[in-house]
């Protein structure tokens, strides 16, 4: 018999997939370890959750290989999911090389969407060029067995005559499942399920939704999503992450359980997640998100600095807000050189990137700024 809610028809029960070991590892400063990426992995398979993403490969030695093996040691590589992502064709074998190297059965293909997206990270706006790059894509990869779900990086801010006909082609090459990302947080529920219909009336179409939570409706979205007839929800514990944060998987799961009488998830193991995800990022004992917050414009990749225009809801002026470099350990030289311009420190670059990287890790990783770089530059000059 149907269930109802608040006295009209459920739709399918969501499966969830959890990027807390990938979105959220990749947000500015925060880097988990193996074991925290196993400890949390097995709770979040406990909790209920289908599907965990970890890390990020791209070729030989991948810096996420150890919170990649961790997760698969803790919850099996069939319960898990790396993201892959694409920018041509011989890139994208050599990460399929690495991703079967460390085991991965299940690939998460990040491909940029709207013509902006497109433009700064493929060189082309070209919507049959992208449709093409996703074909070969997939087809290398659906060629060696992997299970196949493909992203529209920044969909929610592509028209639907340029997403429509890529999710079209990318089901038509064998992807298993699409995953409509919103990477810049930019639509309302009502959009959101307009946007979503539009994509399961694909023939043969499965889809999920990733919400950021710069406006504070990721979580609605997702529900907007599901109402419309996607399949998956992608969650992070605590709602970590970068950009806002995503949608928070204890809001999730408890609105699932309230608004939808869902009762497939353990809550039980909720907190203690979200405490030692929370913990493990670095965060203390809570995060926020939305635009005020010293995470919210942060950054640790140049190409995020450089163009912030292409991943800001809206700008951190605007809130009275700033927009920031926090890093770790992911320094590179295009890193440094952002940090260093305009700064009137003059220092060999590909030296000193090394040395702050061995710095960084005999020190235990402190969290480093854009002055903090300027700072240790100065004393490698003196060095």
């Amino acid at each position: 018999m149907e269930k109802k809610e608040h006295g009209r028809a459920l739709p399918v029960p969501p499966q969830i997939s959890d990027a807390t070991l990938r979105d959220s590892a990749h947000m500015a400063g925060v880097e988990f370890g193996p074991r925290d990426a196993a400890a949390i992995a097995d709770l979040l398979v406990r909790t209920g959750v289908a599907l965990v993403e970890v890390g990020m490969v791209a070729g030989p030695d991948s810096k996420d290989a150890d919170l990649v093996l961790a997760t698969h040691e803790a919850v099996g590589p069939e319960r898990s999911m790396t993201l892959v992502v694409v920018r041509d064709r011989q890139q994208v074998a050599t990460a399929l090389d690495e991703a079967e190297r460390l085991g991965v059965r299940h690939i998460m293909y990040s491909i940029p969407t709207s013509e902006q997206h497109a433009k700064l990270k493929l060189g082309s706006p070209s919507a049959k060029f992208l449709q093409a790059l996703a074909r070969s894509a997939i087809s290398q990869a659906k060629d060696r067995g992997f299970h196949v779900t493909f992203s529209g990086e920044d969909a929610a801010r592509t028209p639907a005559e340029r997403l429509v006909p890529y999710v079209t082609a990318g089901f038509d090459a064998g992807a298993d499942r699409f995953r409509l990302a919103e990477t810049v947080a930019y639509l309302s529920p009502w959009q959101m399920q307009d946007v979503i219909a539009d994509l399961t009336a694909i023939d043969g179409s499965e889809i999920e939704i990733h919400s950021h939570n710069m406006l504070g409706m990721a979580v609605a979205n997702s529900l907007a999503a599901v109402r419309a007839g996607a399949k998956w929800i992608s969650a992070t514990v605590g709602g970590i992450g970068e950009r806002g944060g995503n949608a928070p998987l204890a809001e999730l799961l408890t609105s699932l359980r309230v608004i939808h009488g869902d009762t497939r998830f353990d809550l039980t193991h909720l907190t203690e997640l979200s405490r030692l995800a929370l913990k493990g990022a670095g965060l203390g004992e809570a995060f926020q998100s939305g635009p005020t917050t010293p995470h919210s414009f942060a950054y640790e990749l140049p190409g995020q600095l450089s163009h912030p225009e292409a991943y800001e809801t809206l700008p951190a002026e605007l809130v009275g807000n700033s927009r920031e470099l926090l890093v770790r350990t992911r320094l590179t030289t295009a890193l440094v050189k952002w940090a260093l311009n305009d700064s009137g420190v003059l220092v060999d670059v590909d030296a000193f990137t090394p040395w702050l990287i061995e710095r960084q890790e005999s020190s235990g990783a402190p969290l480093l700024d854009r002055d903090a770089i300027r700072k240790a530059a100065v004393e490698f000059q003196a060095a």
